[in-house]
């Protein structure tokens, strides 16, 4: 009875898993920039006395799928996309630097370029536009102002966007991702923007749904095999005490 149990338990708290990250994912669905996330599991023996044949689901860390979503042509000056398998570098709370897809930046009242409260990143810091009439951003990542009141274009600054081929990224809890290995990466020529455009969540709304009803049923099997678990085991002491 007792290697049923382990089996169930295990498998109920990865159901609960498996629903947490798809809700976050559905709740998503029209996030820019967002990356669906996806459970992992592996089977793991149970030590200790007796035969080979208690195993559990071990939880593993989450993992994301990194593949881009859909274009969105917006025309706003402010909004961009990142071409291919790049990110926008940013500073996180912390005041290290994190990546992230998500395009929809913003200038506050001081001036600090901003995607979703997190500064962008220039040349070695954050960068921190004046007062200006009017922007452009090249694809390469500069920004050129037109100042108040007209003038010659200022080519002032250049958004740090880095490549992540061949580098495992992780998503953190504040949805920014970041090496595995906890190096910031270097700026790359190779990686480019769309101006006017914004790249949509990558959630799929429909498997999502169906994946949420699979996981359901998993979940509610894995309770009634406990169930079974518990009943097995009250016969078997009646049994063994006459």
């Amino acid at each position: 009875m007792e290697r049923l149990i382990h089996t169930a338990v295990s498998g109920a708290e990865l159901a609960q898993t498996a629903l947490r990250i798809t809700a976050n994912n559905l709740a998503n669905v029209n996030t820019t920039g967002f990356k669906a996330d996806m459970e992992q599991a592996q089977a793991m023996q149970v030590r200790g006395d007796g035969y080979r044949t208690r195993f559990q689901a071990q939880l593993m860390p989450v993992a994301t799928d990194i593949q881009p979503g859909a274009m969105m042509e917006t025309g706003r000056d402010l909004d961009v996309a990142v071409n291919g398998k790049g990110f926008i570098a940013v500073q996180d709370a912390a005041g290290n630097e994190a990546y992230t897809r998500t395009g929809e930046l913003q200038v506050d009242a001081n001036g600090a370029l901003t995607v979703n409260g997190f500064s962008v990143m220039g040349a070695g810091a954050a960068i921190q536009l004046p007062e200006f009439g009017d922007i452009d951003i090249g694809a390469d990542g500069t920004i050129n102002l037109l100042p108040v009141g007209g003038g010659v274009v200022e080519q002032d600054q250049r958004i740090k966007l880095v490549d992540s081929e061949g580098v495992s990224m992780i998503k953190g809890a504040d949805g920014l991702f970041r090496p595995q290995d906890r190096e910031d990466l270097a700026q790359s020529d190779a990686i480019s923007l769309r101006t006017g455009v914004l790249e949509g969540s990558n959630v799929n709304a429909v498997e999502e749904m169906v994946s949420t009803m699979n996981v359901s049923r998993q979940f509610e099997m894995n309770l009634r095999m406990m169930k079974t678990a518990d009943e097995l085991a009250v016969s078997g002491n009646k049994l063994i005490s006459g």
